[in-house]
């Protein structure tokens, strides 16, 4: 088991990317708290996870992610109940697509603050306590579009060029602490988003994909669980692609 004894916090971790992240955590023998938006969702992957496995050590918070003070009480709780913090996966997030001369300063906001204020808001306390600790790990969820842009929506891969840049910095800034700080760019993923999609419109997409599929989030996962264990002790400050080669 490649995470046994950790203790891990995902946001974002009650579906998609996110849920198989702590899924794949806690198969390796992670303990993990997922962070979700509200108490019926984080009840409702909490209920799924314990279904599969009733010896998994995992529970859920529903803090407010853009309220620093919530997050920061949120995250010493975590440390006060199981004493350290190993693991942090900034995994929620939002996407947008609307067009600039729709665009509102409203939602332009939106998407800096639950995509850039947020993870900075739980970088600070949990940083703090892996310095404290002797060294941990944090892990950011980009997208590939921020390194190709894309058409609309420019809020969206704004935030996650600030994600990149973030995530370089600290690693340089965090190194002499021994915290590392990567981030993975996930391609088109098979979240629920894409599996509502028409066929036609899914085929569409992959044919813009070298590998001629949209990814799994198993696959997605796999990336993060890397990240997290000893077998990347030397990699920090990286941006991990996992598009299928998709650039455009």
């Amino acid at each position: 088991m490649l995470l046994e004894g950790k203790v891990a916090i995902v946001t974002g971790g009650t579906r998609g990317i996110g849920f198989e992240i702590v899924r794949k955590y806690l198969e390796n023998g992670a303990k993990v708290v997922l962070f979700g938006s509200r108490q019926e969702t984080v009840d409702k992957a909490l209920a799924k996870l314990k279904e599969e496995n009733a010896e998994w050590t995992v529970e859920g918070m529903f803090p407010k992610l853009t309220d620093a003070a919530e997050v920061e009480k949120a995250i010493l709780a975590v440390k006060d109940q199981f004493g350290k913090i190993d693991i942090l996966v900034n995994n929620a997030g939002i996407s947008q697509n609307t067009p600039l001369y729709n665009y509102t300063a409203e939602e332009f906001d939106k998407a800096i603050d639950l995509n850039v204020r947020a993870l900075f808001y739980a970088i600070l306390p949990a940083a703090k306590i892996m310095k404290e600790q002797g060294g941990g790990c944090i892990i950011n969820t980009s997208s590939m579009v921020s390194i190709t842009g894309q058409p609309a929506g420019v809020g969206y891969p704004t935030s996650k060029f600030a994600v990149n840049g973030m995530t370089i910095s600290l690693a340089r800034e965090l190194g002499k602490d021994h915290i590392r700080v990567n981030a993975v760019a996930p391609g088109v993923t098979k979240t629920d988003m894409v599996a509502a999609l028409p066929q036609q419109t899914v085929d569409a997409i992959s044919a813009k994909i070298p590998m001629g599929r949209p990814g799994e989030p198993e696959e997605v996962a796999n990336a993060f669980l890397y990240l997290a264990s000893d077998l990347a002790s030397y990699v920090t400050g990286e941006i991990l692609s996992v598009d299928g080669a998709c650039k455009a």
